[in-house]
Order: C-alpha cells, then structure tokens, then sequence
C-alpha cells in the first residue's frame, strides 16, 4: 500500500488570495468555503506520503506573461492579480509550503501548460493524481483534461475541495 500512495501527487492549485479572500482581484465565490476541505486533503496527503505539489499562478507585474484577455487588468500602473511578490499571489492562510512539498508556477489554465510539471513528476515517479482548488471549470477542468492527454493512469478530482464560480457551474463540471 505504501508504494501506491509514492506514485501518487496531490495538485494543490491557485489556492492564492486573490482567488480566495473576499477582496481577491480575481475572486471565486466557492473559494473560501472550501479552504477547510483543502487543508484537510493536504493533511491526509502528507500521512500518506503523497507528494504535494502546488500549483500557483504568479505574473510579472506588469501583466508581460498574462492571457490577452487579461491585459487590460494590469493597466494603468495597477498591480494586476497575482502579481510576483504581491499579497494577492500568496497561498491563503491554513495552506503552507512545507519540506518535501513542491511548488509550479504556471501563467495559464492549466499546471502543465508552459511548465515543466510533467517532467518533474516523471521523475518522481508519479502515475496518479488527485487535484484540488479552484477554479472547477478553467484551471482544474483544463488540469485534469491534460493529465490524462498524457496518459496518467488515475486522475481524481476531490468534489468538496474545489469550487467554481457558483455552485451551478461547479456540478455542471464534475
């Protein structure tokens, strides 16, 4: 049981303040409900010496590296969401970084577009994933439909550890 749990990466994704806190730029209404169940699955994800990995969007500040879509919020000298070194690119207070974990900074919905996520869990030895965060129907939808583009043998998503926009656009997604 021990070997399967070493072959397995929990993807902890835009779990940041400007996704989750009530004054995020970016904010997800289902955000901050879920930041309980999301502790917990990393918790549980340690015990079992699962790999933990989090996904974080970070951006240069002046919005160089943003989708086209997004440009016009990092206008007029503003710090646009999740900025490089800003409040709102933080992780969410409860979900700490620890010795052993990991962290992938991608700029697009998915965590293995652009980066190199797929290489490096190659070389963990990683054949299943568990995802979390938010946001269910672009980064994580995007995540997961990628996971499986290469070929990962198991590719779960924990229901009540991601949210969407609304709870409609959450289970239209599951």
């Amino acid at each position: 049981m021990g070997d399967k749990w070493k072959q397995t990466a929990l993807l902890v994704i835009d779990m940041q303040n400007d996704f989750i806190l009530e004054d995020g730029l970016m904010r997800v209404d289902g955000g901050e409900a879920i930041v309980p169940n999301v502790i917990k699955a990393v918790e549980i994800a340690r015990h079992h010496g699962v790999l933990v990995v989090w996904v974080v969007r970070e951006h240069d500040p002046l919005g160089r590296d943003v989708e086209l879509f997004r440009r016009h919020l990092y206008s007029s000298g503003k710090v646009g969401p999740t900025s490089k070194g800003s409040k709102g690119a933080e992780l969410v207070d409860g979900l700490v970084i620890k010795e052993g974990d990991y962290k992938i900074v991608k700029t697009r919905f998915s965590a293995f577009f652009n980066t190199h996520l797929h290489s490096f869990l190659q070389t963990e030895g990683i054949k299943s994933l568990v995802i979390v965060g938010v946001q269910t129907p672009n980064c994580i939808r995007q995540t997961v439909f990628d996971a499986v583009a290469l070929d990962y043998e198991n590719v779960s998503v924990i229901v009540d550890a991601t949210a969407a926009a609304t709870p409609d656009v959450h289970v239209a997604c599951e």
